[in-house]
């Protein structure tokens, strides 16, 4: 069986990583986490960052502005479609399936545009989420990364997106250069924040769960990288929160630039 695509059927028998993770009470890998952070060694610098793409590097502004639009002038249920979106992709993994991160995207627009009296067809609801292909990145992150790869770190995008829409997404603004390599949750067929798509995600690399360090604007993608035994880093931006019942992650600033800051100085 091929490392590099695995029947999600049949992930937890074959990862290791990911039954070493299960059988792991989260109280247990929380207590681990305090432990670790208690004695310093969130100092010493992970071994590779990943970098959530969606709003964590990309402004999802202009997404947002034709997602209200196909709403009919909605903002007010941007939320509401996003956190729904969010809720099926987690539905599709906990029930064996696999969609593309942007049909799942199209589908639940749909959806709360019904429960809003809003007719939006399907081929509407698709043309309305194709700006997440070409966003800018947010006006901190090229520096950000540019120096957080001059200080020597192994730098890897990590996402809910396609192979193809990432690539697509880097090309557009400007990044590919900035990382040695794009990971998907295509490849492994579920979604963040399940604990197997992070387990699979460093073995990929080569790495412990505990030498990886995911830099994300979410809560949810955090929680989960924590209760996987990763590190974290999270980027306050405007609207993010952390979930009050995860792990609390060593590094929490605004933005990527304060990140590349934190990040520096750390131990080689």
């Amino acid at each position: 069986m091929s490392t590099d695509h695995i029947n999600r059927r049949g992930f937890l028998a074959y990862s290791a990583a990911g039954a070493a993770i299960t059988s792991t009470p989260a109280f247990a890998r929380s207590a681990w986490g305090s432990e670790r952070q208690s004695k310093g060694s969130e100092m010493a610098r992970p071994k590779a960052i990943f970098f959530d793409v969606n709003e964590t590097l990309l402004d999802l502004t202009s997404m947002k502005r034709s997602v209200a639009s196909a709403l009919g002038g909605r903002e007010d249920l941007l939320s509401l479609w996003f956190t729904t979106m969010l809720q099926y992709s987690l539905v599709s993994s906990a029930g064996g399936q696999y969609e593309d991160f942007g049909v799942i995207g199209a589908a639940t627009l749909r959806m709360v545009a019904r429960n809003n009296g809003i007719d939006l067809g399907e081929s509407d609801a698709k043309n309305a989420i194709m700006p997440i292909r070409s966003l800018p990145p947010h006006p901190d992150v090229r520096e950000g990364l540019q120096r957080i790869k001059s200080a020597g770190y192994r730098m890897i995008t990590f996402t809910n997106s396609s192979n193809a829409g990432v690539e697509a997404q880097m090309h557009n603004a400007g990044l590919t250069d900035m990382f040695e390599t794009r990971l998907s949750v295509e490849d492994v067929q579920m979604y963040k924040p399940h604990q197997h798509v992070y387990a699979w995600a460093a073995r990929k690399i080569g790495l412990e769960p505990h030498e990886c360090m995911l830099v994300a604007a979410h809560g949810w993608d955090i929680a989960g990288a924590l209760w996987a035994g990763w590190r974290g880093a999270f980027l306050a931006r405007p609207g993010a929160q952390l979930y009050p019942l995860a792990p609390k992650p060593e590094i929490v600033v605004p933005d990527l630039s304060a990140a590349a800051d934190r990040l520096i100085a750390m131990k080689a």
